[in-house]
């Protein structure tokens, strides 16, 4: 029996911890010790589980059930071989009790050896009668292994067992969603579905699976259901909100998104993305509201400042696009997409060396997308940062071999800094991987079209 705070049942609880308060012994039986004990447990109270334990094994010295608890301590503060040296000895005074097969296969498990686990967990199943929960350690030790096909099919026993079991059922979604067996999990939600009709969890799991294979209809239906069988579950509101902006009906997606804020504290998501709907509506005064509660409700959430100055940025007002990436990357300086912004921004606003610096911190943080190179090389031949700007195309080389926009910048650089034969090998290059693109050499080095050298190779060549 497990104790509760607002029944009589704690009784022996308060005559327990009333007994720790005066130093005085009183006895309890093992049964009481192990009720006291699994409360602790429960609650995370260690230090009073691990006093409990001694004070009932003091009583109760030849107790099994009081021992076990000691080593479940043990796993907890990672003492296993004392954990298991005192499982060995229970187990030969009670070789059928499947208490000790489980705490077993725990020790195995946090040693990595989870095939050893499921084989002594196996052993358990034989000596149980109530099999559900060693079905779902059993199912656990498989994802561990990455045995998908395996870990389903336990975990599909717990729910055989307990129709109610959802840990179990979102557990074999998850191995589901990582097979890839979308079309799967939709006839297995469908069969639970013929027993247990008014399972919002498997509603939501199905609309869920239905819009990963964009079946927006079918995906809006599962979430209906789900609404109906409990008018208060958050995440069918949002999910049918994705959904209902997938086919575009805005407004229906805002009435979803809004009931959300209604039922819960308001989320940063629905928030986000009822700005998204307006701007998409076209109402930008409500689009930038609803962005602006995005990123006071959650300024952490790199999306809402995202979208703020997106919006600003398409709306071509550049210094508040400006202001507002300049706040995200004082909240998080590592954020990859904040510095992308950044550059392209101040681009615009022709800060050029705050552009590439935005650049360059994009490809220091491994963006190493092939425009951020040109970007960024093309700002330093502006600024006249000639050897730099080949430096950082020499490295765009190594992540884009034969890349005529590569090879042609760094033939321009190599000529304006009079390295002819670099600057030939360089054009050679280019023109042998796309001549289309010569026309960078007269765009980006206007001066070094008049060099004979590289007249005579873009006249042999074209």
């Amino acid at each position: 029996m497990e104790f509760s705070q607002d029944d009589n049942n704690n009784l022996p609880l308060s005559k327990f911890e009333s007994m720790l308060k005066t130093n005085h012994v009183l006895f309890f039986d093992s049964e009481e010790f192990e009720n006291i004990i699994h409360h602790y447990l429960n609650h995370g109270k260690i230090a009073l589980a691990k006093k409990a334990i001694k004070l009932g094994l003091n009583q109760h010295p030849s107790s099994i059930n009081l021992k076990l608890f000691k080593v479940e301590i043990y796993v907890f503060e990672d003492k296993l071989v004392e954990a298991d040296e005192l499982l060995n000895s229970l187990y030969i005074l009670d070789p059928t009790n499947e208490e000790i097969y489980i705490q077993k296969a725990n020790i195995l498990s946090k040693k990595d050896d989870h095939q050893k686990a499921i084989s002594v967990l196996k052993k358990a199943l034989e000596l149980t009668d109530d099999a559900i929960d060693i079905y779902s350690l059993i199912g656990m030790e498989y994802l561990f292994l990455d045995e998908f096909e395996s870990a389903k099919t336990y975990f599909m026993k717990c729910l055989e067992e307990d129709l109610e079991d959802y840990s179990a059922l979102y557990n074999i979604i998850y191995c589901f969603d990582y097979l890839n067996q979308n079309q799967d999990a939709i006839e297995y939600l469908n069969m639970f579905l013929d027993k247990n009709p008014y399972c919002e969890v498997a509603w939501h799991q199905l609309g869920k699976q239905y819009l990963v294979l964009k079946k927006y209809r079918k995906a809006l239906t599962a979430f209906d259901f789900a609404i109906i069988s409990d008018d208060t579950f958050v995440g069918a509101y949002l999910e049918r909100g994705k959904v209902l902006e997938k086919l575009k009906r805005y407004e229906e997606a805002i009435e979803n998104y809004n009931i959300t804020l209604k039922l819960d504290d308001p989320t940063s998501f629905a928030l986000l993305r009822i700005g998204n709907c307006y701007e998409k509506l076209g109402n930008n005064d409500l689009a930038v509201q609803y962005y602006y509660k995005t990123v006071h409700e959650d300024p952490l959430l790199d999306k809402g400042w995202i979208a703020i100055t997106k919006f600003y940025n398409k709306n071509k007002n550049y210094q508040k696009a400006l202001y507002y990436i300049n706040k995200a990357i004082n909240i998080d300086a590592e954020n990859v997409t904040y510095w992308k912004l950044y550059a392209q921004i101040n681009h615009r606003l022709n800060f050029f060396e705050e552009a590439e610096r935005g650049y360059k911190k994009t490809l220091e943080l491994g963006n190493y997308e092939l425009n951020t190179w040109l970007s960024r090389g093309d700002l330093l031949i502006k600024l006249g940062e000639l050897e730099a700007s080949v430096y950082n195309f020499e490295q765009a080389v190594e992540f884009y071999p034969e890349n005529p926009e590569l090879e042609y910048r760094l033939a321009g650089l190599y000529f304006a800094l009079n390295e002819n034969d670099k600057g030939s090998f360089h054009l050679k290059n280019g023109l042998r991987y796309n001549k289309e693109y010569a026309f960078i050499i007269e765009e980006l080095f206007p001066e070094v079209t008049d060099k004979t050298q590289v007249k005579n190779l873009l006249k042999t060549n074209l």
